[in-house]
């Protein structure tokens, strides 16, 4: 998780049981793609890209 420390976690966390406070399912879900679009905010990308980007490399790699 690069550019993405403790604290930004937290607070994700933070607002995904405020938003779902009875669904711990839901909130990891909200937790999840928070930090996806993160790391695309700090690489520049929208989310799609970044989505896409992480299954080129996978692909390359040969593990999609």
């Amino acid at each position: 998780m690069s550019g993405i420390n403790q604290k930004h976690i937290k607070e994700i966390a933070k607002a995904g049981q405020k938003e779902f406070p009875n669904d711990p399912a839901l909130q990891q879900v909200h937790i999840a793609r928070k930090i996806i679009a993160k790391e695309a905010e700090i690489k520049g990308l929208s989310f799609i890209e970044y989505i896409r980007s992480l299954g080129k490399e996978a692909k390359a790699r040969g593990q999609a």
